[in-house]
C-alpha cells in the first residue's frame, strides 16, 4: 500500500482517483510515499527517504525544493493549464477595469450615501471623472504564449482587440492553439513599443525576473495599460512606480501585492485570485492526482519539472524504473548488471532531460533483491524502483 501524504487541502476529485485498497492518504503520514501539495512551504521539509513523487497541484513550484528533489530522484510533478481557464476569465475582466475605473466610480457612488433625492444629479454631474477607453480596436500585447497566454489571446481577438504575441520558446500544441489572426512580435521591443494593453504569462526565472524595468518602460506607448498575473517578480516595481507616477503607465493590475504597490491609485491589486474558482480546484487536483497514480503503479512521467515525459506499455512481469545521471556508459553499467542475472529485458525505454536520464525496463520473471541493491549502488543511480 502506498502512503500518500496532503499538505494542503485537495479536493476530493482529486483524492477520488486513488483506489483505497492501495493507497493510505492523511496529512499526518510518516515516511510518505508521495506528496500532493498546493501552497504549502516545502522548501526547508526533510524528504524522507521513502518519498518517490511531489505533485503540485496548481502551475507554480517555487515553493518545492527542486533541486534537492532531483538530487535524490525524487519526482516532482505540476499542472500546467489545469487553472488557465481560471485565470484567462480575470485576465479579460482586469482588462476592461484597467481601462473604465469602475472600481473608482462604485467607491464614488457609495460616498453618495444619505444625499437622498440628489444623489442622481449628483451621479450625473460626477460621473465623467470616470471615463475610460473601450479595449475594442486597441493592441493588446501578449508575452508568454503557453496555456493561459494562447488563450488570453484568443479570447482578446473576439472583444475586437488587435492582438500581437511573443514567445520564442512557444511549444508546437500552444503554437497550434492559437489563433493565426494573432501578429507575432519579432522581438520583445516590438511588442512592449506598440501594445496599448500588456499582458504577461511567463515563468518567473533568473532569466525573467524584473523582464519588465525601466528600459521597457521608456519605450512602452504613453498611457499603457500593464496586466501582471504571471508571478510578482517579473515587474521592477520601483520602476513601476516612476512609470505610475509620469503617466507611461494608466494603470496596472496585478494578483501579487506588496506593500509597495497598495495604496498607490493607478495600481489595481488584487488577493492572489486567479486560480481561486471551484473549477479550477477540482482541474487541478484531478490533474495532479492523475499524474501521481500514473508514476506510482506504472513508473509513467508526465509534467513533471525536473523529469523528461516517460510512459511505456507494460509488457513483462516486472517493470523496472531508474533515475540516474546522463552521462556516458551509464545506460551500459545498468544493462549489463541486468544481464549479470540473466534475465531478459523485454522492453524498455530511456529519455533524458538535461542531466537527468530515466529508464524504464519491463523483464520477464521475478527480479532478485540482489539486483536492486546493486542497480543502487552504481555511481549516479539516484533512484531505482521495482513495480
Amino acid at each position: 500500500m502506498f502512503k500518500l501524504q496532503t499538505l494542503n487541502k485537495i479536493s476530493s476529485t482529486g483524492l477520488d482517483v486513488f483506489e483505497k485498497e492501495k493507497y493510505e492518504i492523511s496529512t499526518e503520514v510518516d515516511n510518505p510515499d508521495a506528496i500532493l501539495v498546493r501552497s504549502a512551504n516545502m522548501l526547508d521539509m526533510e524528504l524522507q527517504g521513502n518519498l518517490k513523487a511531489i505533485a503540485r497541484a496548481g502551475a507554480g513550484v517555487n515553493n518545492i525544493p527542486i533541486d534537492k528533489c532531483t538530487e535524490k530522484g525524487i519526482v516532482v510533478f505540476n499542472t500546467p493549464g489545469a487553472n488557465a481557464n481560471a485565470v484567462k476569465e480575470l485576465v479579460i475582466a482586469s482588462l476592461l477595469i484597467s481601462s473604465r475605473k469602475v472600481f473608482k466610480g462604485i467607491e464614488w457612488v457609495q460616498s453618495l450615501k444619505g444625499n437622498g433625492s440628489e444623489v442622481e444629479k449628483m451621479v450625473e454631474k460626477g460621473k465623467s471623472q470616470f471615463e475610460g477607453p473601450e479595449i475594442k480596436g486597441k493592441r493588446l500585447g501578449v508575452i508568454g504564449l503557453g496555456a493561459i497566454g494562447v488563450m488570453v489571446a484568443n479570447d482578446a481577438l473576439s472583444l475586437g482587440m488587435d492582438v500581437i504575441g511573443y514567445d520564442p520558446y512557444i511549444s508546437i500544441n500552444a503554437a497550434w492553439d492559437l489563433s493565426s489572426a494573432v501578429h507575432r512580435a519579432n522581438s520583445l521591443e516590438q511588442l512592449i513599443s506598440t501594445s496599448d494593453y500588456i499582458t504577461i504569462h511567463v515563468p518567473f526565472m533568473d532569466s525573467t525576473k524584473g523582464m519588465i524595468n525601466k528600459n521597457m518602460f521608456s519605450i512602452m506607448k504613453k498611457g499603457v495599460r500593464l496586466l501582471n498575473f504571471a508571478r510578482g517578480g517579473l515587474v521592477a516595481n520601483k520602476d513601476l512606480l516612476e512609470a505610475l507616477e509620469n503617466d507611461t503607465v494608466a494603470c496596472y493590475v496585478t494578483d501579487f501585492p506588496s506593500d509597495e504597490l497598495l495604496g498607490i491609485e493607478k495600481v489595481i491589486a488584487i488577493p492572489h485570485l486567479g486560480a481561486s474558482t471551484p473549477e479550477s480546484e477540482e482541474n487541478c487536483a484531478l490533474m495532479a492526482a492523475v499524474q501521481m497514480r500514473e508514476f506510482l503503479e506504472k513508473g509513467h512521467i508526465k509534467n513533471s519539472v525536473n523529469f523528461p515525459d516517460s510512459e511505456l506499455a507494460r509488457s513483462g512481469d516486472t517493470r523496472v524504473i531508474v533515475a540516474h545521471d546522463n552521462v556516458p556508459n551509464m545506460f551500459g553499467q545498468i544493462t549489463s548488471m541486468i544481464a549479470t542475472y540473466k534475465i531478459n529485458i523485454g522492453d524498455m525505454l530511456s529519455r533524458h532531460r538535461n542531466k537527468i536520464g530515466y529508464t524504464i525496463f519491463d523483464i520477464e520473471g521475478s527480479l532478485p533483491d540482489q539486483l536492486l541493491a546493486g542497480l543502487k549502488s552504481i555511481e549516479g543511480v539516484r533512484m531505482v524502483r521495482a513495480i
